[in-house]
C-alpha cells in the first residue's frame, strides 16, 4: 500500500517472480475500464508479468463502494488461497484497505427511489429548501453540510 507511482507495481512483479503470489488491486480508479490516464495503471506488459485482479471490472457509469470492494477482495483472496497461493494487496486506496481489514459498519443500501424523489424536489424547490428541511429534522448533520 502506498501513494500513486511509488513503485508498488514493480515490487509486485519482483515478488511474483520469487513467491507464489497473486495480485489484488486496491485502487478505486482501476476498478473502472478506461481509467488509464492519471492512475498509474500497470501497463499491458506489467500485467502480463503480474496479472492484477479487480482491474477493469466495471464501466465508469456503474457505482462501486468500499463494501463492494471488500466483498470482491474477500472472494478473490479465497480463490487465490484455494489455489495454494498468497494474495498480495497492491494499491493506494486506504479506505478500501481499511474496509477489508477492519470491516464496515452495516449500512443500508442507497434507495434509488428516495434519491430520485429528492432530486425532483430539489429541481422544483431548490437545494436550499431541502437543506432547510434537513435542519429541522437533523440540525447537526445540516450544519456539517
Amino acid at each position: 500500500m502506498g501513494p500513486t507511482a511509488s513503485g508498488k507495481t514493480d515490487l509486485a512483479i519482483q515478488l511474483r517472480s520469487q513467491l507464489p503470489v497473486e495480485v489484488i488491486s486496491v485502487d478505486s480508479a482501476l476498478i473502472y475500464k478506461g481509467m488509464d490516464i492519471g492512475t498509474a495503471k500497470p501497463s499491458k506488459e506489467e500485467l502480463a508479468l503480474a496479472p492484477h485482479r479487480l482491474i477493469d471490472i466495471l464501466d465508469p457509469s456503474e457505482s462501486y463502494s468500499a463494501m463492494n470492494f471488500r466483498d470482491d477482495a474477500l472472494r478473490e483472496m479465497a480463490d487465490i488461497t484455494a489455489q495454494g497461493k498468497i494474495p498480495l494487496l497492491v494499491g493506494g486506496t486506504m479506505l478500501y484497505y481499511k474496509a477489508l481489514i477492519e470491516g464496515l459498519s452495516p449500512l443500508p443500501s442507497a434507495d434509488e427511489n428516495i434519491r430520485a424523489e429528492l432530486e425532483q424536489k430539489a429541481a422544483q424547490q431548490g437545494w436550499a429548501a431541502l437543506h432547510t428541511e434537513l435542519a429541522k429534522i437533523d440540525p447537526i448533520s445540516a450544519a456539517r453540510i
